[in-house]
């Protein structure tokens, strides 16, 4: 079996001072900025007891409610083991009774098509996150929006995958953890101007004010993608930074402007990558990327050899 490697030190500036930030997912050196790592799995809060009140206060049977399950996790459930209460394995004669029981309960637990809808849906956006990486928050606020989404009467008519990868757009949003359109639509099996069009009847109907998206947010993970490293980072915020002083990211696409900018910072600190790379972890064209470097490069007087 291979084993893990554990990096204790930030490999940019050997620093010691490393941060597991579980809002994005990521490992996040203090000192210097670099991502070493991104999709964490949330462990989940730890129960801690210091006395036997306390313990005896934060006893409980079964898991805790979640927002993730269409009943909340309150109701009940009969396992799959053929195991009765004492751990003795149920006799034959018996299994068939318990398989009834069992179907019907399941049955009950999801009588009305909304019910069914939503353990769909909420399933679905647990699936999709996974697939992503997205930390336990964003899923929860997902699920969240999928309720009032719901309750509006706004899934029926459309695909449940569909509404599921907007809300999931939405969430990522709304907590701060930047994922692009196309990110979310590699991971569905919906189109992106679908998903699109449903994420924005979705904050006109639940009145989502949700602040623009900035190409600041995309610059770390995209570096850590390309391996490149803190330098061709802070020059790519620098960059930026003259560029919003300039006005040109306005009315265009924050990932593209993004992938630009950390191409020209790559380019300018002798570190070249190909506009085909950038595209592919951007998630845009290499044609947007050649027309966004191009005038941030004519704007701001910066001589960029390919």
């Amino acid at each position: 079996m291979a084993e893990v490697e554990i990096v204790t030190r930030c490999p940019e500036c050997n620093s010691p001072h490393l941060v597991r930030d579980y809002e994005r997912a990521e490992v996040i050196c203090e000192d210097c900025g670099l991502v070493l790592d991104e999709q964490l799995i949330d462990e989940g809060p730890e129960w801690r007891a210091f006395d036997s009140e306390q313990r005896e206060a934060r006893e409980r049977a079964g898991p805790p409610s979640s927002i993730m399950s269409h009943d909340k996790g309150l109701s009940t459930q009969i396992g799959w083991r053929n195991k009765d209460a004492y751990g003795r394995t149920i006799p034959h004669r018996s299994r068939a009774q318990i398989y009834r029981l069992r179907k019907w309960q399941h049955r009950i637990r999801t009588s009305r098509s909304g019910e069914r809808s939503l353990a769909q849906g909420l399933t679905e956006i647990n699936t999709m996150a996974s697939k992503m990486g997205l930390p336990r928050h964003v899923r929860e606020t997902a699920a969240v929006l999928y309720r009032k989404a719901s309750t509006k009467n706004l899934v029926r008519g459309r695909s449940i995958d569909e509404v599921v990868a907007a809300t999931l757009y939405a969430a990522c949003r709304q907590c701060g953890v930047p994922r692009t359109l196309d990110e979310i639509a590699n991971k569905s099996a919906v189109e992106r101007k679908s998903i699109g069009r449903t994420y924005r009847t979705l904050t006109r109907a639940l009145g989502l004010k949700l602040l623009p998206q900035s190409p600041r947010d995309y610059i770390p993970r995209f570096c850590n993608k390309l391996g490149l490293d803190m330098e061709v980072q802070r020059k790519a915020l620098d960059i930026l930074d003259a560029v919003e002083r300039e006005e040109l990211a306005s009315g265009v696409a924050p990932s593209g402007v993004a992938a630009a900018t950390i191409y020209i910072a790559a380019m300018l600190n002798g570190r070249p990558c190909t506009q085909k790379d950038v595209a592919e972890v951007a998630g845009v064209t290499e044609v947007t990327i050649r027309n966004r470097y191009k005038a941030i490069s004519e704007a701001l007087g910066y001589e960029v050899h390919r």
